[in-house]
């Protein structure tokens, strides 16, 4: 039996997932996902962890393309993802439309749950926003960063604390029973992301690879990646 070896950015997690029995039931491979940062993804790539397919932000593939880590021509983007704004599932859903609406809430927040601030695209485009509303020093106590988005909103899940905001990628918040989406990030800080599929130079199995991105991204699979917040 055939095993395949995947890196991907945390956004990609919950369709491989939804797609991965599929994928056996085709071609009797196995897919063992290591999912993460995508800064983080990339470095272990690069220091030399089995992969067979990678997916990250369009600009990271087009990188490890140029420099010979993945293989040219085997590229194929999963679709846009946005970055949203979380609350605990079952709690009341305040406006998070304007920048000032969003301060309001971050500011009445008990806990904010984001991703990395230096690894994670989310992570640090979210600081970013927080620098920009002035929020970055005043709530440095309630900052709570976790490795990626997934790890941010399945421990903002599991907590008993009332109030809670997260910040993080729509798919990671779509997929992470317990917490539900309230909206994108206003016009002006919003951050859309393209994530890409692609064969790693050195995969062992090159064909089931690009079997498994031909599946991640065929038309069969558009609603799953649309209910998962892939645009």
């Amino acid at each position: 039996m055939t095993q395949l070896h995947l890196l991907s950015g945390g956004a990609a997690k919950g369709l491989v997932t939804e797609l991965q029995s599929r994928f056996f039931a085709d071609t009797n491979c196995t897919v063992a996902g290591t999912y993460g940062a995508v800064g983080l993804m990339k470095d272990r790539l690069l220091a030399g962890e089995p992969c067979d397919v990678l997916i990250l932000t369009q600009a990271l593939i087009d990188q490890l393309t140029a420099s010979g880590a993945v293989l040219a021509g085997s590229a194929h983007a999963l679709g846009l993802v946005k970055t949203g704004v979380a609350v605990k599932t079952g709690e009341s859903a305040p406006k998070v439309d304007t920048p000032e609406a969003l301060k309001s809430v971050l500011q009445a927040a008990s806990g904010i749950y984001f991703p990395d601030p230096e690894k994670a695209t989310a992570g640090i485009h979210f600081m970013s926003v927080l620098r920009q509303l002035g929020l970055d020093e005043a709530l440095a106590s309630r900052l709570r960063v976790f490795p990626n988005g997934a790890t941010a909103m399945a421990a903002m899940a599991e907590s008993s604390e009332k109030g809670l905001v997260g910040c993080t990628q729509v798919t990671e918040i779509l997929y992470t029973p317990g917490v539900q989406l309230i909206d994108v990030l206003p016009k002006q800080f919003e951050l859309a992301t393209t994530y890409t599929a692609a064969v790693c130079s050195k995969s062992e199995h090159p064909q089931a690879a690009a079997e498994l991105i031909r599946l991640l991204t065929s038309a069969s699979a558009a609603e799953l990646r649309r209910k998962g917040g892939f645009e």
